[in-house]
């Protein structure tokens, strides 16, 4: 696959966090910072960002690079709420869409380098502009919206007898 020794652990470090995350969803409906699963998602996913930062194929800074920027400012603000802004309120509703958010945009550059390389020797996808990718990452947008516009309801319905912000 022509990974550097970087770009293994950079793979092998996401892998964990994505599919902690869809553990933790599919246990909480949300990425939950109070379960193993939302503690290794944060913490492989700001590893897995900050390595993302090494990784390059040009010079200089790349969309990737600015993306993996986002990501690490996403999980740390829902990080900061988390810690800080305890009990169930609105801040909830803002580090569930940051946290929900932040995995939907890593699996941007996953289904990319995951259909260009898989299967060696025949991807399925030509590269980034190849529409099988296009029409992947439309699809997990969807999905996104969806299991944001529910994780909003869920939370409002928890945020019912408490004061927000």
């Amino acid at each position: 696959m022509g990974l550097s020794n970087l770009g293994i652990f950079h793979t092998v470090i996401g892998i964990v966090a994505i599919i902690s995350a869809i553990i933790s969803l599919i246990k909480s409906g949300k990425i939950n910072l109070d379960t193993l699963a939302g503690k290794v998602y944060f913490y492989f996913t700001l590893i897995s960002s900050l390595t993302a930062l090494g990784l390059s194929s040009v010079k200089g800074v790349n969309p990737g690079h600015i993306l993996a920027l986002l990501i690490v400012i996403l999980i740390s603000v829902a990080y900061f709420l988390y810690v800080r802004k305890k009990g169930n309120n609105g801040y909830r509703l803002i580090e569930n869409f940051f946290l929900s958010f932040s995995f939907f945009l890593s699996l941007i550059p996953t289904v990319n380098e995951t259909l260009s390389r898989v299967p060696v020797g025949n991807p399925i996808a030509s590269g980034p502009k190849d529409p099988i990718i296009g029409t992947t990452i439309l699809f997990i947008l969807v999905l996104f919206i969806i299991g944001s516009i529910l994780q909003f309801r869920k939370q409002k319905r928890i945020n019912k007898n408490y004061i927000t912000f």
